[in-house]
């Protein structure tokens, strides 16, 4: 796992940049300020939906947040490279990033490996632009509105991530690939 604090350290880094206080950035993402102080202090890493309210605010990509280097193209990421970005552990989930678009700095995509443990709270999140999931393994609660859907291998899900949703595993962990758009 990479260091906790980098997605820190960047927000903190656009935030003054546009010499904007914490105050100011939690008003414009809807955040709580003591939530973006520990953010921006690496005791949190938020999850995606948040990272993409963050980076809205700040006029950056969501890779932005999570690139350490560029890479010409094509990326390529072999399963046994994958190495997990960083976890999300709190009310919002359990979730286990493993980037797969790190190192191109022009893309409009955000494909993502990620593995979900079971969570008992169920808190929906919407942000502007598009996702698409195709579950592993295991099986996904997919809330969106006031729809509740399972799906389990090989199933798939394609929505407007600006409707309150919710992707959460049951009955055990699961493995899901994402592919999120978020309009720049």
């Amino acid at each position: 796992m990479t260091d906790m604090n980098k997605l820190g350290k960047r927000v903190m880094k656009y935030r003054e940049g546009l010499g904007l206080t914490q105050e100011q950035l939690a008003t414009n993402t809807g955040l709580d300020v003591g939530y973006l102080k520990d953010v921006e202090e690496g005791r949190i890493y938020p999850p995606i939906g948040t990272i993409i309210k963050l980076s809205r605010a700040l006029g950056q990509r969501v890779g932005t947040f999570m690139d350490d280097q560029f890479q010409p193209d094509p990326i390529v990421v072999k399963r046994k490279d994958r190495i997990e970005e960083t976890s999300s552990r709190a009310a919002d989930g359990q979730y286990h990033y493993f980037p797969l678009g790190k190192g191109k700095t022009d893309r409009h995509m955000e494909p993502m490996f990620i593995r979900i443990e079971p969570d008992v709270v169920h808190k929906t999140s919407s942000h502007e632009g598009e996702e698409f999931i195709i579950v592993v393994s295991g099986k996904i609660l997919v809330k969106y509105g006031k729809e509740e859907t399972i799906i389990e291998e090989g199933d798939t899900v394609y929505y407007n991530s600006v409707v309150p949703h919710y992707i959460g595993a049951i009955d055990g962990p699961a493995e899901i690939y994402a592919v999120l758009y978020t309009p720049f």
